[in-house]
């Protein structure tokens, strides 16, 4: 593969920053990768696993003379990121992310970018529980979603090579209108996460005898459930908090056929439980046959 850019700078050296470098590096996408991270500590483990070619104190450092520069922290950290880095962008660079919420991103950076600078919000629909620089792996995108939620009127041009970049680290692209992309990820992502911690939090309300063995024996559900709740906690704050309209309205929807669920197992009504689970198997299926489990 040719170089798509001469100088990449990746703000937020965590799971998705590290895996994204990584990915870079393997298929030669990165004339030279700059990195950023908040810690003194990332910042050497980073350097010390390989995946950068230099790492820098301030975002403005890693940004200065960078045509890509892609934001890979939590999005409630993007207003500050921005304003830090905003005086070293060069004209014509291109600045996306990875965030899981669009609509508060568009909100929050596009207005602090200079003029002349390309801004592709993106979303890589991949991740694991698991955080930091060695957490990453350059196969992470492969098989998975991009999503790219440009605003009107961004260059085209800009959407182009962000797309480019995404389908050389193994993924499938789609251009998605911003608010429509949040309500998505609030029902395939942000409401079974919210689900995920609220159950493990009730596990960790029990008395003490009875936690345990809830420990001791967890099942494969449960299992999944702790799995999902493990991940990043600031992240998961920040996308909460700036998806809420989203989250809220897909949290009265489940909490309305949560309630009919419950009715339905409390007056017996075994062939309403039966369609309902039959139904809900199609879905399954669905993301089987889209190779997305």
């Amino acid at each position: 593969m040719s170089v798509l850019f001469e100088r990449v700078s990746i703000v937020g050296l965590g799971l998705i920053g590290s895996s994204l470098a990584r990915a870079m590096k393997r298929h030669g996408l990165a004339g030279h990768i700059a990195g950023h991270a908040r810690t003194a500590a990332t910042r050497e483990t980073a350097m010390a696993l390989g995946f950068l070619d230099s790492v820098h104190e301030t975002p403005a450092q890693a940004a200065a003379g960078a045509d890509l520069v892609v934001l890979c922290v939590p999005v409630g950290a993007y207003a500050g990121v921005g304003r830090a880095m905003a005086p070293a962008l060069a004209a014509g660079a291109i600045v996306t992310d990875v965030g899981s919420v669009k609509q508060a991103v568009i909100r929050d950076l596009g207005p602090i970018l200079p003029a002349g600078v390309h801004f592709v919000p993106g979303h890589p629909v991949a991740g694991t529980e698991h955080s930091g620089p060695e957490a990453g792996f350059a196969e992470l995108f492969q098989g998975r979603w991009t999503i790219l939620t440009p605003p009107p009127g961004t260059d085209e041009r800009a959407v182009l090579r962000v797309s480019q970049l995404w389908r050389a680290c193994g993924s499938d692209v789609e251009i998605m209108d911003a608010g429509h992309h949040d309500v998505v990820l609030a029902i395939t992502s942000h409401l079974p996460h919210l689900i995920a911690y609220t159950i493990v939090a009730t596990a960790t309300d029990l008395e003490e005898a009875t936690q345990r063995e809830v420990v001791k024996f967890s099942a494969g559900g449960f299992r999944d459930f702790t799995r999902i709740a493990a991940s990043d906690p600031i992240m998961w704050r920040d996308v909460f908090l700036n998806n809420r309209e989203a989250v809220l309205e897909v949290l009265g929807r489940f909490s309305e056929d949560l309630t009919a669920l419950q009715r339905a197992i409390r007056w017996g009504e075994g062939d309403k439980l039966e369609e309902i689970f039959t139904r809900t198997r199609a879905i399954r299926r669905g993301i089987l046959d889209a190779k997305q489990a």
